[in-house]
């Protein structure tokens, strides 16, 4: 199956690079920035790929409304958007690394 010690020296190898290859990525999206939005836009959220949020923007026609419970939904709502973002996007990068193989902790 690994024609002996060549063959899994080159397997090990391979997961070696691999591993190395996913933790570089692992870094990168760390730094990356990634937007959600609620309300139509009305609330903009960003954070990195740490899931940190870095900014958030509220347009001040919601604050007219005086309804806090909205405003909170809908910041709520924006910076989950934004997680979502980050995760998906990280889940695509990681998978063309791995080739698709889903491994635990990446």
């Amino acid at each position: 199956m690994f024609k002996g010690a060549n063959g899994m020296a080159g397997l090990m190898k391979q997961a070696n690079q691999m591993q190395m290859k996913m933790k570089k990525l692992q870094e990168e999206l760390a730094t990356r920035e990634f937007d959600g939005t609620s309300g139509g836009g009305a609330v903009k959220a960003k954070v990195n790929g740490d899931n940190k949020v870095l900014a958030l923007t509220i347009d001040p026609e919601v604050m007219k409304g005086g309804d806090v419970e909205m405003l909170q939904d809908l910041v709520t709502s924006a910076i989950n958007d934004a997680i979502s973002v980050a995760k998906d996007t990280s889940s695509k990068e990681m998978s063309k690394v791995t080739g698709g193989m889903n491994i635990p902790g990446f």
